[in-house]
């Protein structure tokens, strides 16, 4: 049985090393570490870009930079943090239509809308306060006991000093429900102010309900961040229902493209037989015969991809996503000018402006094409950065093309650029320093390089 492969391009898995806050590297400062797996696909960050684009707009945070971030996790969840918020690729696969995804992040932006971050931190200060002053206050019974040799007060001290930890926890739970309900009518709000069904939002809570630990509850529900799920079904029901816009669902064309993408994950995660599963119920559908042959492709089979691939394209010659994916076919096959003119394709095909496909283009050519390809492989790549800046692969192929071309120093540059997007500071200085020494002083390169050198971390 051969092994799948994990894939190279427009699907990464970026073992991440994510900032909390947006930045590029001639500002503040560079990214931090983080254990988050991130994943990077035009395709996906696309289709949900488009989800979240009316309710940005209703809540008034068109113009706030927020940022949307998919988490390889097969887990059904979506958290906010800074400006981001963060999505599990397994959300996605776990919801059946649109609707259900933009009542998840109708609520995240909820809480952004609301601040809810910045009072959570106060909270959290509150309660270790809590904690501390209960805690003191324990072991000063402890000791009194100790000193008079009363075992009952030393040990009154003990469960004071545990007790305190417990009572600071419970007001910070029920505190986190509160706002968990705050986002939840807010997310109502703006999903009728965006005529869009809150219906998928109570689906959400219905799916949350058959997975939660908590869901038959009793007394260890407050132990839970989130309100019980059937509760919140119960408040949001009928509020909901009264919307005009309760009825609207989904168009054909919407959904499929959410299969589109469900499609893909489940393939670059499991492969063909979970596939198979996942579409069980329409084996001959777009989305099911996509899957399959980004399934065959990872499976090593080229040729038999790209005749998968080709059928699809066939049929819906302006979809650019199938042509991205027959790049990577080709990409890997070893075909890179065929696979950079795929890319190519499907870069035109694109109405949103990905970096990654322009990026994509130029990576095609630095690995498949000729020295007269360079140049064009430099402004694509330069490109795709200038319009995703935290694309880390597509600086190890800038570095390769500039060192190609003799130009070191812009190489080195690149160099130091993709690791200080990683947060990998002190190796960014290094590459930084190397740069400068081979750039014309006060040069826009040179300034960069400056501008990472001078950053703190």
């Amino acid at each position: 049985m051969k092994s799948r492969k994990r894939r190279a391009l427009g699907f990464r898995l970026v073992a991440a090393l994510m900032t909390l806050a947006m930045a590029v590297p001639s500002q503040a400062a560079p990214r931090k570490r983080t254990g988050v797996p991130i994943v990077r696909d035009a395709e996906i960050e696309a289709l949900v870009a488009s989800y979240a684009a009316p309710i940005l707009k209703a809540a008034g945070l068109s113009r706030s930079g927020i940022e949307i971030v998919l988490v390889n996790s097969p887990d059904f969840n979506a958290f906010v943090s800074g400006r981001r918020i963060f999505m599990n690729t397994g959300t996605i696969l776990n919801t059946t239509t649109p609707n259900e995804v933009t009542g998840i992040l109708a609520h995240e932006i909820g809480h952004l809308a609301g601040g809810h971050q910045q009072r959570l931190r106060e909270q959290m200060e509150q309660a270790k306060t809590l904690a501390l002053i209960t805690g003191v206050l324990g072991a000063g019974v402890a000791v009194a006991g100790a000193a008079s040799g009363s075992r009952g007060a030393a040990g009154a001290g003990s469960g004071m000093m545990m007790g305190g930890g417990a009572v600071a926890q419970r007001g910070l739970m029920s505190y986190q429900r509160g706002e968990e309900s705050t986002a939840d009518r807010a997310a109502l709000t703006y999903l009728e102010k965006a005529k869009l069904s809150g219906r998928g939002l109570i689906r959400t809570f219905e799916t949350l309900e058959r997975n939660s630990v908590f869901s038959r509850g009793g007394g260890r529900s407050y132990l839970s961040s989130h309100p019980v799920p059937r509760e919140r079904i119960a408040s949001l029901q009928t509020a909901a229902a009264e919307s005009p816009y309760y009825g609207v669902t989904d168009s054909a064309d919407a959904i499929e493209r959410h299969d589109f993408a469900r499609a893909k994950i489940v393939a670059y995660g499991e492969g063909a037989s979970a596939v198979r599963r996942t579409f069980a119920r329409s084996p001959r559908s777009l989305p099911a015969l996509y899957g399959d042959a980004i399934a065959t492709h990872l499976e090593g089979s080229s040729e038999a991809a790209l005749r998968k691939i080709d059928a699809l394209i066939a049929q819906r010659p302006t979809n650019p996503w199938f042509h991205e994916i027959r790049g990577e076919i080709l990409m890997e096959a070893g075909r890179g000018e065929q696979a950079a003119a795929a890319y190519l394709k499907a870069q035109k095909l694109d109405k949103t402006g990905s970096g990654i496909l322009k990026a994509e283009v130029g990576q095609a050519l630095v690995v498949g094409g000729t020295k007269k390809d360079l140049a064009g492989a430099i402004e694509s790549l330069e490109a795709g950065l200038r319009a995703d800046p935290a694309n880390g692969q597509a600086y190890r192929f800038l570095a390769m093309a500039y060192e190609r071309t003799g130009d070191v120093g812009r190489a080195e540059l690149a160099t130091a650029e993709g690791y200080w997007q990683s947060g990998a500071l002190r190796d960014a200085k290094i590459f930084a320093a190397r740069a400068q020494g081979k750039l014309k002083p006060g040069t826009p390169a040179w300034q960069r390089a400056a501008d990472i050198l001078k950053s703190k971390g």
